[in-house]
């Protein structure tokens, strides 16, 4: 008989054997804060133009190259559940805002760090999370009167090219100009009257060889394929797009055909043929030139479409299918029926290109307005392509975001540091114990002048000190100098370096909401899974081996 171990009494007696418990600020509060300012330290080297890069290959083997840390962040597989709570924040900054989602994470860990300190001292976890709320709600206050330029004619290139031109430059340092401009003439053609600006209208297509000088934009669809048939080009384009394969139909149930002799073979097999040309030709008639699919054709059809000239484009994906039709104001048909006149979509010209051992088949729209935008990226690998992706992505998400609030805030550190002296001042009002917490959030501001300064490989106290200097004369546009090799401060309104508004507002508040959350964990319960994990098909245990 089994000796009975009886278990200790209090919490862990009503847990099943095998879990655990961590409580208290040893085992509990500094392990998650140790977990979290690591994380921070890894994106915070990849933070501003001179960061540097992450080497990720992810679970299905796939490599990654950058220093976009919405990316780093999706494609590491974090199990410490504080971590991942900060890595939720900047998630939720990514769906807001489409960018700021580094400022997130290197914020959340300074707060966390330096309420380390604090916990050290006897500072409780509660005081310190009410003086982190005080102090958001007044730097929320603060934040609108430290706005230096607003953009109210987001029609107009050379102020948007200027907006987005810092996005891009914390990515791309040295080819900010030039990709800059190819967004904000992507954004700015597609920019409708009335709705909304809907960042999935602008495509990216990633063409290898050459360089990214020759990347250019194109209003309209791009797609690597090349064409089904003879046809290659077409002018004026009636477009008739169908989500079903463009061939023989077939039968909804299966039957049998009984044929008795040579004859009746024949004429099954005319009867057929002549079934599908009186399909194609009721389709030419209604003035289309152009037949997109979603399925395949058939080698009847193709003939037949190459014997009255129509141009027969596959796309393998609905989504792609999908947004052509908003492209050219089509509409897609389930069946292979001649289109109404409202159904067939236009477009101006259709046609074969070849860029570098590459053929693409082009939806171009020579009007003023196009409802889509291709940015055709040239590059030498796939992977700095990928990256020039990312930068666009970022680059269209902060035109979205000016569309809806032109305002911006002085860039390079400029902001930050404003804030923490003007928070500083604040604290000093403050009676109770959460005045300590405010002075430390004002220090944990000062984070993202240092990261800029040490991986551009300055010296970062001196960085900061000369930056309050500027702020303390009233020079509230004064950031980080780049550019300089020694530590240096420049007017950023001379150098176009500006931080969007909103994405600043929603990082503070998802950065300090992640950072209080997990403050206020005292106690960390791992319950043991029942049952164990469950064993991987071809594995050990699994059928597949008997």
């Amino acid at each position: 008989m089994a000796l009975h171990v009886p278990k200790a009494p209090g919490f862990a007696s009503m847990l099943k054997d095998g879990a655990r418990t961590f409580s208290g600020l040893e085992e509990a509060v500094y392990r998650n804060i140790g977990a979290c300012k690591e994380f921070a330290a890894s994106v915070r080297s990849a933070y501003g133009p001179n960061g540097m890069n992450k080497m990720i290959i992810n679970h299905i083997e796939k490599q990654f190259v950058t220093s976009d840390a919405g990316t780093i962040m999706r494609e590491l597989d974090v199990e410490h559940p504080a971590a991942k709570l900060m890595i939720e924040a900047s998630q939720m900054q990514e769906a807001e805002a489409g960018d700021g989602t580094n400022f997130v994470v290197v914020f959340c860990g300074a707060l966390l760090e330096v309420a380390e300190e604090l916990l050290r001292l006897g500072v409780t976890s509660s005081d310190i999370t009410e003086g982190y709320e005080k102090a958001l709600t007044k730097t929320l206050e603060i934040l609108p009167t430290l706005t230096c330029h607003e953009l109210k004619d987001y029609r107009s290139l050379v102020p948007v090219r200027n907006a987005i031109r810092a996005t891009v430059m914390s990515k791309q340092l040295g080819n900010e100009d030039f990709l800059a401009d190819l967004i904000a003439k992507a954004c700015i053609s597609i920019m409708p009257e009335k709705t909304t600006f809907n960042v999935d209208n602008i495509r990216v297509c990633k063409i290898l060889g050459s360089g990214l000088q020759m990347s250019e934009v194109v209003p309209g669809m791009v797609f690597k394929r090349f064409v089904e048939g003879e046809v290659t080009s077409a002018t004026k384009a009636k477009i008739a797009l169908y989500s079903c394969p463009v061939d023989i139909i077939q039968t909804e149930t299966k039957g049998t055909v009984l044929i008795k002799s040579a004859d009746e073979l024949k004429n099954f097999s005319q009867g057929e043929e002549n079934l599908l040309e009186a399909q194609i030709k009721a389709i030419v008639d209604t003035g289309a030139t152009v037949i997109v699919s979603g399925g395949k054709f058939g080698d009847m059809a193709l003939h037949y479409m190459n014997k009255y000239g129509l141009m027969a484009v596959r796309l393998n994906s609905k989504f792609d299918l999908r947004r052509l039709s908003k492209a050219v104001n089509g509409t897609v048909l389930p069946r292979l029926t001649p289109p109404s006149t409202e159904e067939l979509g236009y477009c101006d010209n259709v046609y074969v290109h070849e860029l570098g051992d590459t053929s693409v088949t082009i939806f171009k729209s020579d009007g003023t307005e196009s409802r889509i935008a291709t940015v055709v990226i040239r590059g030498s690998t796939d992977n700095y392509m990928d990256d020039i992706e990312r930068v666009i992505d970022d680059g269209v998400n902060t035109f979205k975001g000016l569309t809806r609030d032109g305002r911006f805030l002085p860039g390079a550190g400029a902001v930050e540091i404003e804030l923490a002296q003007q928070l500083a001042e604040y604290a000093d009002t403050l009676p109770g114990l959460e005045q300590y917490a405010v002075r430390k959030f004002a220090t944990a501001l000062e984070f993202f002048p240092k990261a800029l300064a040490e991986n551009s490989g300055v010296n970062a106290t001196e960085v900061v000190h000369q930056l309050y200097l500027a702020h303390k004369e009233g020079n509230k546009t004064q950031g980080f100098d780049i550019e300089s090799e020694q530590p240096a401060t420049v007017d950023v309104t001379t150098k176009n370096l500006f931080d969007l508004y909103t994405t600043k507002y929603w990082a503070l508040k998802y950065a300090v909401g992640a950072a209080c959350t997990i403050l206020k964990v005292d106690e960390i319960i791992m319950a043991k899974r029942a049952g164990g994990p469950k064993p991987r098909a071809g594995g050990p245990g699994s059928d597949d081996e008997s």
